[in-house]
């Protein structure tokens, strides 16, 4: 059995780490409620503008910006893989890395050649050791607004339009609640058509159908990007506060047990010095 000592300072060191996680959980509470509101507040117009594009699939395809919706042989592939600058969040950027890489495993990508545009710090450091890296762009959560994230979509499209690479996938953790997030895979390019039977809405177009496609295509995907990035954002607070609860609680339940053990450990040195005063007292009267 460990001395008092030893013991007294495995509680004072298990104590001072309870009260770091429990900060850091009401630090990413109060984070994940600003970004919970934001994502929440987004979506709806994100999915409305999605289904937009994909009943104007037809009229994209034949427009100026026909090579955005252009299905090609996919030979290259980009998946941009948004994980967080930080850790202490669980699995939450261990998950996006496992399905990004499984990408490749896909009968579809058979022989395909990947390439990786990261969004997040963790992202960087764990695929740039074995993967492609063509940009990383962890400094947009030092400002997550939109026209930061529209810089990083430009750079996709036009990656798109030179034809570098044939398809893009997004890879990210789309929020559910504070202690579920969920993995998706979306594709960013080429835009997918959606199916005749499918298609909803009988649009007027003013000034011109040609302009409005132009303009809102583009927009459509940054949209898109910024979504996923948001989605991730509140994720990513959510996994932490979860993380930071669970590790609160562990370390609670560790500090009990080792108080336990030092009481125990006490009361059996007491015992002992009173049985040595005791036995040297009978020793004296002998």
């Amino acid at each position: 059995m460990a001395n008092l000592k030893e013991i007294r300072n495995r509680i004072s060191s298990v104590t001072s780490t309870m009260k770091i996680t429990s900060a850091m959980k009401m630090v990413s509470a109060a984070k994940l409620k600003k970004a919970q509101d934001a994502i929440t507040a987004m979506r709806p117009y994100s999915e409305k503008l999605t289904d937009l594009m994909s009943n104007f699939s037809d009229i994209i395809s034949s427009s100026s910006i026909s090579y955005l919706s252009e299905t090609r042989d996919v030979k290259n592939v980009l998946v941009v893989s948004i994980c967080s600058n930080k850790g202490l969040c669980g699995a939450f950027n261990s998950n996006v890395i496992k399905q990004s890489l499984s990408l490749k495993n896909k009968e579809e990508y058979k022989g395909a050649n990947f390439s990786y545009l990261t969004i997040g710090k963790k992202a960087n450091d764990i695929l740039s050791k074995t993967e492609n890296i063509i940009s990383n762009h962890s400094d947009v959560y030092d400002n997550l607004i939109y026209d930061e994230v529209a810089s990083v979509s430009e750079k996709i499209v036009e990656e798109f339009s030179l034809g570098n690479f044939d398809k893009v996938l997004i890879v990210f953790n789309s929020f559910k609640n504070a202690a579920n997030q969920i993995v998706k895979t979306e594709q960013f390019l080429p835009i997918e058509n959606l199916d005749e039977t499918n298609k909803t809405g009988d649009y007027i177009f003013e000034p011109s159908m040609e302009q409005i496609v132009s303009e809102l295509v583009p927009k459509s995907l940054k949209i898109q990007l910024f979504k996923s990035i948001r989605d991730s954002f509140a994720g990513e607070h959510g996994a932490r506060m979860t993380a930071m609860h669970k590790a609160t609680d562990n370390a609670t339940e560790l500090r009990d047990e080792l108080k336990l053990t030092y009481n125990k450990a006490r009361q059996a040195a007491i015992t002992n010095e009173i049985l040595e005063i005791v036995s040297g007292a009978e020793a004296l009267n002998g």
